[in-house]
């Protein structure tokens, strides 16, 4: 079907459909009552995970609320982590860099209890109101980390702050203790096509 063989709605109809729509949609937001710190995960096959998270670092920033990031497995410069820094934002990279090169089980999971440890204390840091956990996935998706020492921590954080998780794989028991789950989906990336990874987009 194209656009010309659809049938367009009269205003009439639009502005009946809207008002549906909006009526609905207030009901839910007055119903909507509670307020609590929330436990956010990405994960998926597909691209994106990270720059969401970066998405909502960037408006906490914008808040004024302290942020703590902790990147496991990646390893490198950072490009975002250099537009926002600021005095609200304290940025670790814990990672020797991806599995299938580091090869080194052993040293990827220290590697991995260093910035567990880090991420355990802003966890625990009252004046953290942030806290971005990327690629944590693939840490537990290895076993480099107990799934249930994760969950209990975040479990037993302080109160006032935001967590996000990222990465592939996320395993079924954090699924289910957080508070909202966007699973992203690849259709089609560039990488299939002999493409190299871009300044701007990948990095």
């Amino acid at each position: 079907m194209n656009d010309s063989d659809r049938t367009l709605p009269t205003d009439e109809e639009h502005e009946a459909r809207m008002r549906e729509l909006q009526a609905g949609m207030h009901a839910r937001i007055a119903a909507a009552r509670e307020k609590r710190d929330l436990v956010i995960v990405n994960t998926g096959p597909g691209k994106g995970k990270s720059t969401a998270a970066f998405g909502l670092l960037a408006r906490n920033l914008g808040h004024n609320r302290r942020s703590v990031v902790i990147q496991f497995v990646k390893a490198g410069d950072n490009a975002v982590a250099r537009a926002l820094h600021g005095p609200l934002l304290e940025w670790h990279r814990v990672g020797d860099g991806f599995t299938w090169d580091t090869q080194n089980r052993s040293a990827d999971i220290a590697s991995c209890r260093k910035g567990w440890a880090l991420a355990c204390a802003a966890l625990q840091d009252p004046d953290v109101k942030f806290v971005l956990l990327d690629e944590l996935n693939i840490v537990l998706s290895y076993n480099y980390l107990p799934v249930a020492e994760v969950i209990a921590a975040l479990k037993a954080r302080a109160p006032g702050k935001h967590v996000v998780i990222t990465g592939r794989g996320a395993p079924e028991e954090l699924i289910a203790v957080a508070d909202l789950v966007t699973e992203m989906t690849e259709v089609k990336h560039p990488f299939k096509a002999g493409v190299k990874a871009q300044v701007g987009v990948e990095f």
